[in-house]
């Protein structure tokens, strides 16, 4: 079980009662926008829920799918998430999404903060990376401040919601996290 706190916030386990709340995030036009994904339905909602509480479950652990709490407030606001892609290359990628209200105040640096030290102190990661479309320049900004380093700009390299895309890829190594 993780429970991380930040300065401002709490990331902890979703638990099956918490689709409400990111369904109210996740169902927003506006969020879903550079995800792979469509405004996600209820019934998507409480499905992901479902599944995110499956994988914290596993052993050997892989996803680390966390409910970004707003401490001040005991407030879901979004969530977070670290899911180890090569064990055996110490490699993980890290993703992000709060609910617009919370956008512009640091949030989600805080918690991506927050879980990419969390991947390189207790899960011995030996290197972080991220990807995002280029139109969404808060995205990439925030895996800037975090430290991470543009590794590549990816040309039309995956198809979402029915057109092809780019995607910028960003990493950050252990050692230069330390």
């Amino acid at each position: 079980m993780v429970l991380l706190r930040t300065a401002r916030l709490v990331l902890r386990e979703f638990e099956e009662g918490d689709w409400p709340v990111l369904h109210a995030v996740e169902s927003r036009p506006e969020v879903a926008r550079y995800q792979s994904f469509e405004p996600r339905t209820a019934e998507e909602s409480r499905a992901y829920i479902v599944g995110a509480c499956e994988d914290a479950a596993e052993d050997p652990r892989r996803t680390y799918d966390l409910a970004v709490v707003l401490l001040a407030e005991d407030r879901l606001i979004g969530r977070c998430g670290l899911g180890i892609t090569d064990p055996a290359l110490g490699e993980g990628m890290l993703w992000y999404t709060l609910h617009p209200a919370y956008w512009g105040q640091g949030y989600a640096t805080e918690a991506a903060r927050g879980l990419v030290d969390f991947g390189f102190r207790e899960l011995r990661l030996h290197r972080i990376w991220a990807d995002c479309d280029p139109a969404n320049i808060a995205s990439w900004r925030l895996l800037e401040k975090l430290g991470m380093r543009r590794e590549g700009h990816l040309r039309e390299n995956a198809w979402i919601k029915g057109e092809w895309v780019d995607s910028l890829i960003y990493a950050v190594l252990e050692r230069d996290w330390a």
